[in-house]
């Protein structure tokens, strides 16, 4: 039955696609974040849904959108490089059956990238992706938060519909994930115009953040409690009454700490104490070694380069008996470790070229979208839903950003979606800045007086 629910449901997004081509970008976002082939026993799996949908909608573009507006960015030729540098260093990996597999889904992820924001070209669709991408993740946001409240979960343990651990399903993932989307979450609630911003909408916004923040808890993800730390801080940019929220801030920390599970409290003090957690030593110790390994191989050993690694690290505890503390070394001896870790991901497979660019790439965003949130956020200006959107979308992409320090998410698609809302965004709202100045121009000409020759006047 399943299996039939999401065929059927597919099946109507489809049909609505062929009615309005755009909609096709939408399902293949959808597919792309909840991946419904790996939720079902057979019918799906059977079906490359994936492809049909990336070639129907990049084919509707083609043949039914109107491009009069379309740009294309400098930010999608960067991407677009991106693709091209990994191509290349692809074809000289140290692993390349391994690199292989993975460069399968990551040109997808950039080339997708760089398209995406040739659709951009209205609020609507702006907006329309965002709720798309929200709904998608809160499939399995919602899901996650629901099993928290009820068994409390723990690490490697609360079950998120699936049990292959990757992509946005992993724990660390989807706390990153999950927390970045708050800001969009809170925007929609605020300006979305596809459902409004009654108080059924506000609701829901509220409940989903909330089932946000549960995440990092259900998952015991270390990654999730910085990015919710992040977030507190980011938002008190656009607080009126930041006093206030601080205060609240606080009571609200005294109120949850004595309800959160013992797993999750046991496992966040093991933030201080990283030398005796083997997890925490294992990431240094792949990070010095990706720094020794990319100091004799500058442009990267390619994709999954990490799998040549041989690491030897002491993990340090500490021991108390009444007044006597006894430090015990332990020696761990491990090999082929992910990164665990954005840039140390970029930096090993695609070595320093390949970390600049993509840091340029990730730069760029949150610089124009700052000049975008101071630009547009006087609250007479007809377009501060955009410069609140760009504040969003940069507080999103700054707490993605944080999470990549500590999990390998620097090719994830979703990454590339927020990237492509933000360059979507910016040419929408640019594009109308200039019509609204060509517009104030030509009635202050229409406004003129028309000087009449001397010899006319009555």
């Amino acid at each position: 039955m399943r299996d039939l629910a999401f065929l059927a449901f597919l099946g109507a997004l489809f049909g609505l696609g062929f009615r309005r081509p755009f909609v096709l970008v939408l399902v293949y976002i959808y597919i792309d974040i909840v991946s419904p082939q790996r939720l079902t026993y057979y019918l799906l799996n059977a079906i490359p849904i994936s492809l049909i949908a990336v070639v129907l909608a990049v084919g509707g573009w083609l043949l039914t959108d109107d491009k009069r507006d379309v740009r294309f960015a400098p930010r999608q030729a960067a991407i677009l490089l991106l693709l091209l540098y990994c191509g290349a260093t692809t074809l000289t990996a140290d692993f390349p059956i391994e690199a292989a597999d993975k460069w399968a889904w990551v040109w997808k992820s950039l080339a997708f990238g760089a398209f995406l924001p040739l659709t951009l070209r209205t609020r609507l669709r702006i907006e329309s992706l965002l709720l798309f991408m929200t709904l998608s993740v809160s499939s399995i946001v919602i899901v996650g938060g629901i099993k928290t409240l009820a068994s409390g979960g723990g690490y490697g343990e609360l079950n998120l519909m699936v049990s292959d651990n990757t992509g946005l399903y992993e724990g660390s993932i989807i706390s990153a994930v999950a927390v970045a989307m708050i800001p969009v979450v809170l925007w929609l609630a605020r300006f979305g115009t596809v459902f409004g911003t009654d108080w059924r909408v506000r609701v829901f916004a509220g409940a989903l953040a909330f089932a946000c923040l549960l995440i990092p808890v259900g998952t015991s993800a270390r990654t999730g409690l910085l990015c919710i730390g992040l977030l507190a801080v980011l938002m008190l940019r656009d607080v009126k009454r930041r006093f206030l929220y601080i205060g609240a801030l606080g009571a609200a920390a005294l109120v949850v700490v004595p309800l959160l599970p013992s797993a999750y409290t046991a496992r966040m003090n093991t933030i201080r104490t990283y030398q005796g957690d083997e997890s925490a030593s294992t990431r240094l110790a792949v990070w010095a070694w990706t720094l020794d390994y990319v100091g004799q191989h500058p442009f990267g050993g390619g994709f999954n380069a990490y799998l040549q690694n041989n690491l030897r690290y002491d993990t340090v505890a500490v021991a108390s008996a009444g007044n006597v503390a006894t430090v015990e070394r332990k020696l761990t001896v491990d090999k082929a470790r992910a990164y665990h870790s954005s840039y140390f991901e970029l930096l090993g497979e695609q070595g320093w070229p390949g970390l600049f660019l993509w840091l340029a790439i990730n730069l760029a965003g949150v610089v124009r979208m700052e000049v975008l949130r101071r630009r547009h956020r006087a609250a007479d200006d007809p377009l501060r839903w955009g410069g609140a959107l760009a504040g969003s979308l940069q507080h999103a992409q700054l707490i993605y950003l944080l999470g990549g320090a500590f999990v390998g998410i620097g090719f994830n698609p979703f990454l590339y979606q927020l990237l492509a809302v933000q360059i979507g965004l910016d040419t929408y709202l640019t594009r109308r800045a200039r019509e609204g100045r060509a517009e104030s121009f030509a009635g202050r000409v229409r406004a003129r007086p028309t000087l009449m020759p001397a010899g006319q006047a009555g």
